[in-house]
């Protein structure tokens, strides 16, 4: 790699540690290609990008970013999980640390918030925005659907009433 090349790989990585929300480093030694591949896969689907990259370039992209206190946890083989969503990229690492004990999370960065392994672990427990998006949207909408079921259900129980003494006439 010449200097123009770490260059670029420089601004690249500095862009996206400044437009990330979050960022999760892991150890990934031992996995296999397919295994990686299936990594970016699953992030891919969940909106976060994984990306490996020389640690002292990533060092030095750091530095001026809400997230440069990940700083520490480049040693060694590491890679880097970022998304837009604050909940994407742990719970996608989170979830492949279960299935591969060769991919370990060191910690990360939520904005200027520094993550433990634990805390990473407990950001992927929580909803998504698109969930909490759904629920936001499903409480707004019931009330809506209780006032309509209200206003109907006057006129059955009359119906109901009128049918039952109808029947007791008949019978």
């Amino acid at each position: 790699m010449d200097r123009a090349e770490k260059t670029q790989a420089v601004a690249a990585l500095n862009e996206v540690f400044t437009k990330a929300s979050v960022v999760v480093v892991a150890h990934y030694s031992g996995l296999t290609v397919a295994q990686m591949q299936n990594l970016r896969k699953r992030a891919r689907e969940q909106g976060a990008a994984v990306q490996v990259a020389k640690n002292r370039l990533a060092k030095i992209a750091l530095d001026g970013t809400s997230v440069a206190s990940i700083g520490p946890l480049l040693k060694g083989p590491t890679l880097i999980a970022y998304s837009d969503d604050p909940v994407a990229a742990p719970k996608v690492a989170a979830a492949f640390a279960k299935d591969h004990d060769k991919f370990v999370i060191l910690g990360g960065a939520l904005g200027a918030t520094a993550l433990s392994p634990d805390g990473v672990k407990s950001l992927a427990t929580m909803p998504s925005l698109d969930e909490l998006r759904a629920k936001l949207v499903g409480l707004v909408q019931a009330p809506a659907t209780k006032i309509a079921q209200l206003s109907t259900a006057p006129a059955a129980k009359l119906a109901r009433v009128f049918g039952a003494y109808a029947n007791r006439d008949a019978a």
